[in-house]
This record gives structure tokens, C-alpha cells and sequence, in this order.
């Protein structure tokens, strides 16, 4: 995998002292969905308390949660995949307007982004940041209806794109999903120890488990549910705003996801392990060993081993605790930047005919220098068997991926993508292949976005 990036992460837990704690542990089980900022609203009934700042869960609340009291709190994970990376990029995003507090966080991309902030700037609207969540807050303070969930409905008809929003007033949470349910989206319940329960949403069900929450469902799409307490007890009501047409995004399953996250009601990791089978089943080749590029491959690398019946073996180890301090390497120093990530080991490789699994190629450069560094390892050949299919097209739906022109299948031939990773051969999962691996059949109500792979873009 080389350049494409994780989007974002959001979170909202209703109805717990410990509100904030659980959003804190929530981000923390889907850092890997993003790394450049986090950030946690809490409402105590009267206020909403922000805390937020530029780097990793554990470094943004090093200090602790005191000053986040309260029962209701949303929380967000940044990879930059609209806007600018800066200090007021990063969420959630806190105003004051004519019906009190209110605080947004946001997973996704809205594609009408300028069209809709050149009109909220021609009526007087000052914004503070490049997001494009901040469209949606200004959309809810120009609204004249009375209440802010009738507001939250006339602002989503203004917008456009993937999104899953958490909205956070003093008293009440909001969860909100795009009518395509572009990014997986969940509703979970959690028990209090006072024996009351609590709600919680979030963008993988990997942060339940973490929490102990108990996954209901997931947040259909064009779904809002609206948390409120009724007689003390934790409630909420469900409001279908649009009408549902599914196109999730199928990528989640080749990348993004956790593997042990319940996406789109699918075990990520059962869905990977199928890639591998399939991709053993079309791609048929005789080798010695079967390596993954860690960690995304691994998981794909054992269902090709499992079925071909060639040997798994971890041939590549990846360093884990390189963070966004290290010494970068010059551009011509390519190799180096690969090294300082993964190294393969000799003792293993050596003198072997071996088959790579990794999940995707984007650009090309990664793969050519991971091909590289097991050649000189002294792998006596290589075949590159990728667990999907060919990316030709960037993504408009809250992936941070580079234009067309920079996506090497896009413009060369599986042949061309070959000699420029100088790999012996090279083959890629096939769309059919994919759709076996996930369990889709067409006259099953299931539909997934694939624009990556096919152009065929949604909105």
C-alpha cells in the first residue's frame, strides 16, 4: 500500500458519566483511521468543553480529562482530505449561535464544499477554518426554524458527498448518515454501573469492544438518530431524512477498516481472508513462499497460503514506532524512506522463488522499492499478487488519494506497472474476484461504491 490515507474517525457517546473517558479510549481504537489531530466536545447540561490539538490521542490528552465533565461527548479523529493541515483545521468544531452550544465532528467529504461556503459568505458568514464541516455549522446558525433538529434537516439539504456527523447541543447528540452510506457508521449500547444504559455511535465497532459496548446495529443510511433523556432514561428516535440508496465504499474491506471492526454487517477480516482465496484461485503460480507486506497484507496472505498450499512466512517485518518526528529522507533517497518502515529478513528470502500479497498499488514508487530491498535480500523471484483490483481513479468521498494522473495503473498497463516495479510478474484480484471475497450478489439489496477501480462515481 503506498498513498492513499485513512479519512477520519468519529465518535458520540450518550448518557455516561464517563462520557468522555469512553470517547477517549473510542479514538484511541481507531487511531488508525487518522493521525494528524484528535479532539473531544463534552456538554455538562450547560456548557459544552472542548479539548482538542495536533497529534495522536495519547499525546492530545496527555494531560488527563479532567476539564471534559460531563454526560454527553462527541469525539474525532483528522487525516487531512479537505482543507489544510493547520491548528483551526482540527475537530470538533465548537460556536455559539441563537439557540446556545452546539459542537460538530465529521467523517466523509462533502463535494459541494465551495459552491456552498460562497454563498454562506456572500450572506456575512465568517469562517475560521478550511473544513468543510464548517459549512454545516453555518448552514444550522443562518436557519430561522426553532429547533435545532429541524435546523440540522434544512442544513443536510443544502450539502452534498460521504458523511457521517456527530452533533453535540447541551442536552441532546446527534448521528447522522449520508443517503449512500459511503463510510461505515455504528450504534452500540453501553451499561453504567449504576445499571442505566448509555449509547454510543462510531465509525468502526472496533472502539465497542474496547469500551464493552454492545453493537445494536449500524446507522442506515440516510438515517439521523436523536439521543435525548426521557424520564431520566437514555433514549433516542430515529428520523429518516432521505431515502436510502447504498453505495458503500468498498474499499473499506481492501483497507481502511480494522480487521477485527464489523463493517457494512461484514467481519473485515473473514472479508480479507477471502480476497487471499480468491486471488489464489485466479492467480495460480508456483513459488516457495508466500510473504505479506505488513500489516495490510498479512491477512489476505493467509487465505492465499491456506489455498494454494505455498508455505506463509513473515518476510517482512515493519517497525512500528516511527512517528512524524523522524529525519526524512531526501526524495532521491526512496529506498531508505521504505527501510526505516520495513526490512525484509535475508534467512528467510534467500535464494527463494517468492510470492508478495499486498493490498494496493497507488503510485507505484512503494512497491517498487519493497520489490527492491527483497531482490537484494537475495529473492531469487518475485511475483507482486495484489488483493484488489486496479486503482485508476481518485476518490471523492473522504479518501485522501492523488489525482489521476499520479495513480500508475491509470495511465500504464498491468505489463508497464510490472517492468516499473521490476517484479517478475504481477497480478491483481479481479473486480468479480473482490465481489466473491465481500459475498455481494446483485439481487441481494447490496451495492457498493468501487469509483476507484471502475470512474463510475456516484455524485
Amino acid at each position: 500500500m503506498d498513498s492513499l490515507n485513512e479519512k477520519c474517525a468519529v465518535v458520540g457517546v450518550f448518557n455516561s458519566n464517563r462520557s468522555a473517558t469512553l470517547c477517549y479510549y473510542s479514538l484511541f481504537a481507531m487511531q488508525h483511521r487518522g493521525q494528524e489531530s484528535s479532539g473531544i466536545s463534552t456538554s455538562n447540561g450547560c456548557n459544552i468543553i472542548t479539548q482538542k490539538g495536533e497529534g495522536l490521542v495519547t499525546n492530545v490528552f496527555s494531560d488527563g480529562l479532567q476539564k471534559l465533565v460531563g454526560n454527553i461527548s462527541i469525539g474525532h479523529n483528522r487525516y487531512s482530505t479537505a482543507g489544510e493541515d493547520s491548528k483551526c483545521d482540527v475537530q470538533p468544531i465548537f460556536a455559539r449561535y441563537s439557540l446556545g452550544q452546539i459542537a460538530v465532528a465529521h467523517n466523509g467529504n462533502l463535494v459541494n464544499t465551495k459552491e456552498v461556503r460562497d454563498k454562506l459568505i456572500s450572506k456575512g458568514a465568517i469562517f475560521q477554518s478550511h473544513l468543510d464541516t464548517e459549512n454545516l455549522i453555518h448552514l444550522i446558525a443562518q436557519s430561522k426554524a426553532e429547533k435545532l433538529q429541524d435546523r440540522i434537516i434544512e442544513a443536510l439539504s443544502h450539502i452534498s458527498g460521504a458523511y457521517s456527523f456527530v452533533i453535540l447541543s447541551r442536552g441532546k447528540l446527534f448521528a447522522i448518515r449520508d443517503q449512500y452510506g459511503f463510510r461505515p457508521f455504528s450504534l452500540g449500547e453501553v451499561k453504567n454501573e449504576d445499571g442505566t444504559k448509555g449509547y454510543v455511535v462510531a465509525s468502526e465497532t472496533c472502539a465497542f469492544d474496547l469500551i464493552d459496548a454492545k453493537y445494536i446495529r449500524d446507522i442506515n443510511p440516510g438515517e439521523m438518530l436523536i439521543f435525548s433523556l426521557k424520564d431520566d432514561n437514555a433514549t433516542f428516535e430515529s428520523v429518516q431524512i432521505f431515502p436510502p440508496k447504498p453505495k458503500k465504499c468498498i474499499f473499506e474491506f481492501v483497507y481502511f477498516s480494522r480487521p477485527d471492526s464489523f463493517v457494512f454487517n461484514k467481519c473485515v477480516y473473514e472479508v480479507r481472508k477471502n480476497m487471499g482465496i480468491e486471488l489464489a484461485k485466479e492467480c495460480k503460480i508456483k513459488a516457495d513462499l508466500v510473504i505479506p507486506v505488513p500489516d495490510s497484507g498479512v491477512i489476505s496472505a493467509i487465505g492465499y497460503s491456506q489455498e494454494s498450499k505455498i508455505p506463509f512466512e513473515l518476510g517482512i517485518v515493519r517497525n512500528h514506532y516511527i512517528g512524524r518526528t523522524f529525519i526524512e529522507p531526501t526524495q532521491s533517497n526512496r529506498e531508505l524512506k521504505v527501510r526505516l518502515k520495513l526490512n525484509p529478513i535475508k534467512e528467510i528470502i534467500k535464494d527463494k522463488e517468492i510470492i508478495v500479497i499486498d493490498d494496493s498499488i497507488v503510485r507505484g514508487t512503494t512497491s517498487k522499492q519493497i520489490i527492491k530491498i527483497l531482490r537484494k535480500a537475495g529473492a531469487k523471484k518475485i511475483h507482486l499478487v495484489v488483493a484488489s483490483p486496479q486503482t485508476i481513479s481518485p476518490c471523492y468521498y473522504g479518501v485522501d488519494t492523488p489525482d489521476e494522473s499520479h495513480l500508475i495503473s491509470a495511465t500504464k498497463s498491468i505489463e508497464e506497472v510490472r517492468d516499473f516495479i521490476n517484479a517478475d510478474s504481477l497480478h491483481f484480484l479481479s473486480l468479480d474476484g473482490l465481489y466473491k471475497s465481500i459475498g455481494y450478489e446483485a439481487n441481494n439489496g447490496e451495492s457498493y461504491c468501487k469509483a476507484c477501480f471502475d470512474r463510475q462515481y456516484i455524485i
